[in-house]
């Protein structure tokens, strides 16, 4: 049974010939390659597209190790489709693998990247060009510049869980119950067991994520990126920065002031962890004020079974798992999101007034539409309704309102106008946002 990819697939097929680099990224493991060799390769072949006429080329294998080199990359194409007018497509996988190689003339100028390699092929009209990479900076921020404009990027993530469960089948909150607990990568739905499923993710960690940043970084402590990935993976959901990061690992190693981790040490890990895809900070965003607060922020998971691994599937904590997921799941359809930050005057103990910072836990826009979430596990008490209602009243505006509660099963709106609704409804209904 094939794992539907429609919302990736459906971009690709939209991009199609557009004269741009196709340029698909994510995390290792997500899902990329098989979107782009199995999915919309078979696409390809049944639209009338001959198999000869689709180049593949994998830089992470020994087979095509050679053309790391761009300029054997670009000469290996150039060879293939020499004195043809028949649309041909390139599939590079794991861009990012690709060396850069001295210019043959000119010993002294600039080296030759893929990025010079890409934007020559990128220009032979009866070629279209597609490629894969799981390095955010290289191949999100720097495209910007050495493409000028001349791409498109399609962000790929692990399962969203209507993706997962559209697979899976059976009952919903069984299979939200797995899912909050392995995760969305693809692969872990191949394994035969639980204990299986386990290994696999956490293999993940050691053999494929940490490996490559601690090569492609020259990462000197790997201790310390240990330590941050613990800490970010156990605190999801909470209030941190490098400098407060940096403190709890010299604290918790009892290290002395000359050998204590540096704030711009921690900065700059936690940084290579981003790129690498495996965490996304979410930014503080004054409602009223309109503007975003340098520090502290949230950093969530690229994918909660990933998170759950690190940290040997304990501290279980529900409330934080579940906003990790609906994070996720705002990320995974397109939305731009915030954590939405509203006061209000209120009478402390000492009865006097003091302006209170209350905390909405998303700001989700999309294409000028804006919605304000909050992920709540259970509301049992009045006063758990108050602390999660208060904050929409306290916008100032009427842009939507939505409760997501792990609590309820069957929708509804309270009389304020904010919608109730039960997690996996709210998962497997995309209409809402």
């Amino acid at each position: 049974m094939e794992i539907k990819r429609d919302q990736y697939l459906n971009q690709l097929i939209s991009f199609a010939w557009d004269g741009q680099v196709k340029v698909i990224t994510g995390i290792r493991r997500c899902g990329k390659s098989y979107l782009l060799r199995t999915l919309y390769r078979n696409f390809l072949l049944g639209s009338g597209v001959n198999d000869d006429h689709i180049i593949s080329i994998e830089l992470d294998i020994a087979r095509d190790i050679r053309y790391r080199n761009p300029l054997n990359l670009a000469e290996y194409v150039k060879s293939r489709i020499e004195g043809k007018d028949d649309p041909f497509y390139l599939f590079v996988d794991e861009i990012q693998m690709s060396d850069e190689v001295p210019n043959p003339y000119n010993a002294t100028g600039k080296a030759i990247t893929f990025y010079d390699a890409l934007n020559d092929l990128r220009s032979i009209p009866n070629l279209d060009v597609y490629v894969t990479g799981s390095n955010s900076k290289m191949l999100s921020s720097d495209i910007l510049t050495e493409f000028r404009g001349r791409s498109d990027e399609i962000r790929v993530h692990p399962l969203s869980f209507s993706e997962y469960y559209a697979f899976v089948g059976g009952d919903k909150n069984d299979a939200f119950d797995h899912y909050s607990f392995f995760g969305g990568m693809p692969l872990v739905l191949s394994r035969p067991n639980d204990e299986a499923r386990k290994a696999y993710l956490v293999s993940l960690f050691s053999e494929v994520y940490i490996k490559d940043i601690i090569e492609r970084k020259r990462i000197t402590r790997e201790d310390v990126l240990s330590d941050i990935l613990n800490l970010l993976c156990s605190s999801v959901g909470s209030l941190t920065n490098p400098t407060k990061v940096a403190h709890s690992i010299n604290s918790m190693k009892k290290l002395k002031r000359d050998d204590q981790v540096s704030q711009n040490t921690v900065k700059s890990y936690m940084g290579h962890l981003e790129d690498a895809f495996l965490f996304s900070e979410c930014k503080r965003y004054d409602v009223k004020g309109k503007s975003y607060f340098d520090y502290p922020n949230k950093y969530y998971c690229e994918d909660i079974g990933l998170r759950n691994a690190r940290i040997g599937f304990r501290q279980q904590e529900l409330t934080h798992i579940m906003e990790n997921i609906v994070y996720n799941e705002l990320i995974i359809r397109r939305a731009s999101v915030d954590i939405g930050i509203v006061y209000s005057n209120e009478k402390g103990e000492d009865k006097k007034q003091k302006r209170i910072a209350r905390e909405i836990d998303f700001i989700a826009s999309k294409g000028g539409i804006k919605v304000y979430i909050q992920s709540a596990y259970a509301l049992e008490t009045d006063s758990k309704v108050e602390t999660e209602m208060k904050p929409f009243s306290l916008t100032g505006d009427s842009f939507p309102k939505i409760v997501v509660r792990h609590d309820v099963r069957k929708r509804w709106y309270d009389d304020n106008g904010v919608l109730n609704i039960g997690i996996v409804d709210f998962l497997l209904d995309d209409s809402l946002f």
